[in-house]
This record gives C-alpha cells, sequence and structure tokens, in this order.
C-alpha cells in the first residue's frame, strides 16, 4: 500500500508549522496536516473548507462527528 511521506518541522511553511504546533501542544495527532502539506494548494484550499466546517459554520458539528464515526467504523478504524 502507497504511504504519503509525513513533512517534517524543517520542511512546513511557517503558518503549517505553526498549526501542526498547536495541534501537537494539545496531544493532538498532526499526521493529517503534515500529510497534507505536500500540496500546499490542497493544504489550503482543505482548511479553508473544513475549519469553517468544523465549527459548525457551514455544517453542525454533530453531523460532523456522526458522519466521522460512520466512515472509520466502514473501514473498520475504531480510534
Amino acid at each position: 500500500m502507497a504511504r504519503i511521506a509525513l513533512k517534517q518541522d524543517h520542511e512546513l511553511e511557517p503558518h503549517v508549522l505553526e498549526a501542526v504546533q498547536a495541534l501537537e501542544a494539545t496531544g493532538a495527532d498532526s499526521s493529517t496536516t503534515r500529510g497534507l502539506a505536500n500540496s500546499q494548494a490542497l493544504f489550503d484550499s482543505y482548511f479553508k473548507f473544513y475549519l469553517p466546517a468544523r465549527a459548525g459554520s457551514s455544517v453542525d458539528e454533530e453531523l460532523i462527528e456522526l458522519v466521522r464515526l460512520k466512515i472509520a467504523r466502514l473501514n473498520d478504524c475504531f480510534t
């Protein structure tokens, strides 16, 4: 199975590094952020949509969480 390389701190753009450090400071996993950083355009587009959606600005947070859990369950992921 192909793997996406996760960028190291020294490879990240300053605003991406700031986001990674903020995630890691709370104990959260920064793998998705580091993987998306392989394409700056994808990273910027994804978080332009995701952050407002996750904050409940465009889609209810409860619905987002239910969808996330359903996708995890369908993929036999129990995290």
